[in-house]
């Protein structure tokens, strides 16, 4: 599928803020798609970052890019999310973040294209009709990312190479991009852009094991998109208690939020959540409410606290489970074969009844 070699049609998810060189470069010579989430780095930082999972692996890897948000805030909403939030900044000693940068997708491209890098993918909208230009021109495999069918049929359109088809049982942020937000489960969501689009698509949102991986190849899915499954391996770069707040917790417990940075995200439920409930109106637009935030999160890290951090989860948190990414794709590969096997079985039984 798009000229890749991969023992396994599985991409790991390329989660900003988590993804380490290590946790890319061990999903790709396992033999899956690795993905660097650089959404929140510099183009220094990509670069850097790419060219570390160049001396780990010579396999195909993926480079995830946020197209640019602009949020829009009066100084008065901006003074009130800082009221809501001083509390917090007080009682962990983090220092307010005072200033809105902007973003380094223009240099970020650069570097994409500078390192030719097999596959770039896209979150939160459609890439500039240039810079997709420019990726095909260096053969470079362009992804975008879809929530609903409507944005999955306008990635077509932009002339992508294929589609992430996200379902709501995702964790973190998911790539919506046309309001009004969408709550479409995989299930319903997957077959329908299938149906709808003639380029490969990728099935993502709450898939953990093979039977998940399987399940979505027989709904059309070209590959398979796991995020949570390798957040918690040990080449993760997640802080040691999201991991184990994600392997302790049920399904319940990986609820929607827009507290941490005024996008609506999937993660484990804490204090800040819960204490955040019915102050939904007094959160800026993201990425501001991120930025006021940012360095909360990072003391809550750095003290252990993770009442006060966000823990991105899927919904499939009992299915997760400590181990390598070389250990989960050897597991997923012998789980997908079985299922497929076994599938293959329920039918010919059927047919045997049948006649």
């Amino acid at each position: 599928m798009l000229g890749l070699t991969l023992k396994l049609p599985v991409w790991q998810a390329p989660m900003a803020g988590v993804s380490t060189p290590e946790l890319t470069a061990a999903a790709s010579n396992a033999g899956v798609l690795g993905s660097i989430g650089a959404g929140y780095l510099s183009d220094e930082k990509t670069e850097e970052f790419i060219r570390r999972v160049k001396q780990l692996t010579t396999a195909d890897f993926a480079v995830n890019l946020f197209v640019p948000e602009e949020g829009e805030a009066s100084a008065e909403q901006v003074q009130a999310a800082r009221q809501l939030l001083a509390p917090y900044h007080k009682e962990l000693k983090a220092e307010e973040s005072l200033s809105f940068g902007s973003s380094a997708f223009n240099e970020q491209l650069a570097v994409v294209l500078q390192e030719r890098v097999r596959v770039c993918s896209f979150t939160f909208g459609l890439p500039p009709k240039r810079a997709l230009e420019q990726l095909k021109e260096r053969g470079i495999i362009t992804v975008g990312t879809a929530t609903t069918v409507e944005e999955a049929v306008a990635c077509e359109q932009a002339g992508v190479d294929a589609v992430v088809a996200q379902g709501c049982e995702a964790g973190g942020h998911r790539g919506s991009f046309q309001p009004p937000e969408s709550m479409i489960g995989l299930m319903a969501l997957l077959p329908q852009v299938v149906q709808e689009v003639s380029i490969p698509v990728i099935a993502a949102g709450g898939i953990m094991n093979g039977q998940g991986i399987a399940a979505a190849l027989c709904l059309g899915a070209s590959a398979a998109q796991l995020g949570t499954a390798f957040l918690v391996t040990e080449e993760s770069g997640a802080h040691p208690l999201h991991k184990e707040a994600i392997l302790a917790a049920d399904e319940k417990e990986a609820v929607l939020t827009k507290a941490f940075s005024g996008k609506t995200a999937r993660g484990i439920s804490n204090q800040f959540i819960q204490d955040m409930q019915g102050h939904e109106e007094v959160f800026l637009p993201y990425p501001l409410q991120n930025t006021l935030t940012q360095s909360m999160r990072k003391q809550a890290g750095k003290q252990n606290n993770k009442e006060y951090m966000s823990l991105w989860s899927g919904q499939g948190t009992r299915l997760s489970k400590r181990q390598t990414a070389d250990e989960l794709v050897a597991r997923l590969l012998e789980e997908t074969d079985a299922a497929l096997l076994a599938a293959n079985r329920s039918v010919q039984n059927i047919k045997r009844t049948s006649r």
